[in-house]
């Protein structure tokens, strides 16, 4: 029995039960594919669901605004795939008339759609020979063709991408991609790897020389860059309702597009007078006389990211009445329900729920 059949057996005895392989359709699998992209299966299936209850087809999807793509995503992270896929979504319907390329060529092309994911949908959806390679097939693969050389460098994976395509069975590509993929989800774990149940132990090149532990080789990751933010909320009555000023992100950074409260980052965890004035909200105001650096209560938090360690530092300020209107800016007055309905970082939204009595 050949490598493919042996996989396709094990598949069809042991594949995970998960709700988009009980469709064809190539919107569902495109929007779990997605979604799974840096995201666990088990926190993957809850926003599977809601972006199918409330965007059921990709007209629904094209039709929302970014700031809903955004507050649905809220707590994924990774924000330029939420971005990519609703600029995916508005180009299927506008150029395509909502009909899913079944092309991988064509799929390739659309905004946040990589070569796993164009295979994916590919031979899933329509049953095309793409292999998909992903991290656990790189696992299973590198392990078991005895490939010592880094995974992550793009010679080793292109190696890798060449394997797997010989491989695939071409009658059931779609099954035999997601046979790979649980069986290194499952099976051929990192770390310490179930062996003695893998269909493919007994050929497996770091079973037999003992080096499943070794295999796959890795670079040194990079190390986490430290950053300090300082974030504001500045309260202030509104016919007797408190309300905060918010601005969207706009620069090429973490979290585009998403609304935060206004922020100075620094270079270390003091923030002093001269840094205050890069707040465009205190440009020509007198701030001192409400705030000092040294006994304004702290919520502090950290936040990490893949190569980052957000240090961050929240100060709550209430000032006059009218201050609101002694200014020019971008910034939106907002209460704190009307917060909550805004895409956000999940670090402001830990802070809002531990400040909610305050802000209210």
């Amino acid at each position: 029995m050949n490598f493919s059949s042996r996989l396709l057996q094990w598949y069809n005895e042991n594949k995970r039960d998960l709700p988009w392989r009980n469709s064809s359709n190539p919107y569902n699998i495109w929007l779990s594919e997605i979604i799974l992209q840096q995201t666990r299966i088990a926190q993957g299936i809850e926003y599977y669901y809601r972006f199918l209850e409330k965007h059921p087809d990709i007209y629904s999807l094209a039709a929302a605004s970014e700031d809903e793509i955004l507050l649905l995503w809220q707590g994924l992270g990774y924000y330029s795939r939420a971005r990519n896929m609703h600029a995916a979504a508005k180009i299927i319907v506008m150029y395509n008339d909502g009909v899913f390329p079944n092309d991988y060529h064509e799929l390739i092309k659309l905004p946040g759609v990589g070569p796993y994911t164009a295979a994916a949908i590919s031979s899933i959806a329509f049953n095309i020979p793409e292999a998909a390679v992903d991290g656990n097939v790189i696992r299973v693969l590198a392990r078991f063709f005895g490939i010592e050389d880094p995974v992550d460098d793009t010679k080793t994976i292109k190696q890798i991408r060449a394997i797997a395509s010989e491989l695939i069975d071409q009658r059931n590509p779609g099954m035999f991609n997601q046979a790979l993929m649980d069986l290194g989800a499952m099976v051929c774990k990192p770390g310490k790897p179930s062996c003695e149940i893998c269909p493919l132990a007994n050929d497996c090149f770091a079973r037999k020389n003992r080096l499943e532990r070794r295999i796959p080789v890795k670079r040194p990751k990079s190390k986490q860059k430290d950053r300090f933010f300082h974030f504001f909320v500045l309260l202030v009555k509104k016919k007797d309702v408190k309300v905060f000023p918010v601005e969207k992100r706009k620069h090429n950074d973490i979290w585009k597009n998403l609304y935060q409260l206004p922020l100075v980052e620094t270079s270390g965890m003091e923030l002093t007078n001269e840094q205050l004035e890069n707040i465009n909200l205190f440009k020509g105001f007198d701030y001192t006389h409400y705030f000092k650096p040294t006994n304004t209560p702290i919520y502090r938090f950290t936040h990490l990211l893949t190569h980052q360690r957000i240090h961050a530092f929240f100060r709550i300020i209430t000032l006059p009445d009218d201050f609101c209107h002694n200014f020019e800016s971008e910034a939106e007055w907002v209460t704190f329900d009307e917060f909550l309905q805004r895409g956000k970082p999940v670090l402001i939204s830990r802070f809002m729920e531990k400040a909610k009595d305050l802000l209210e």
